[in-house]
């Protein structure tokens, strides 16, 4: 396995991030991974003034991780409550999936987070009904916390639902107190 290093995103990253990500959730090349949501959901998952907007947020990084070329990257935020970070937009190219890419971005995300703000907790939402995907979270230790949250229909800068019963349920891990 290709050594990966870790760094946090700057705006010269931009598009590299959002086809990163577009291309692990939507349209065809998705499919080449197991994370697509292109039969849930059509268009846009991100876009570059959204990307811009994240990276502007105070206690928010999107770290990337990077071989000779970007191969993943996820969000990562300590906004609303200083012990819980929240981790999102979590994306491995799809040729690469599977690999263990994932698993080593997630443990590099968990320990960020306890670096940066010391936080005890991280929380995700994961779109209902990717079963597969929450199976693999909870192989990680992430439970469901009993919390769901309404999918953003009508918003298309979220995408186009395919059906009208999606959801996202959130997920929580205790992280201890340090790495």
């Amino acid at each position: 396995m290709q050594p990966l290093t870790f760094r946090h995103a700057t705006d010269a990253d931009v598009d590299d991030v959002v086809d990163l990500v577009q291309s692990a959730y939507r349209g065809d090349r998705s499919r080449q991974g197991w994370t697509t949501e292109a039969d849930l959901i059509e268009g846009q998952r991100i876009d570059t003034s959204m990307l811009r907007d994240l990276l502007a947020e105070q206690r928010t990084i999107v770290l990337l991780a990077e071989t000779d070329r970007l191969v993943g990257c996820c969000e990562l935020s300590c906004r609303h409550d200083p012990e819980v970070a929240y981790f999102g937009m979590f994306a491995v190219r799809p040729e690469m999936q599977a690999g263990g890419i994932g698993d080593r971005i997630l443990a590099e995300a968990e320990g960020t987070a306890v670096e940066l703000w010391n936080v005890s907790t991280m929380e995700m939402v994961i779109l209902h009904p990717r079963a597969e995907l929450m199976a693999w979270y909870e192989r990680r230790g992430y439970t469901a916390t009993g919390r769901t949250i309404d999918f953003p229909y009508g918003d298309e800068r979220y995408g186009r639902p395919r059906q009208d019963d999606l959801m996202m349920i959130q997920f929580a891990k205790s992280l201890g107190t340090g790495r």
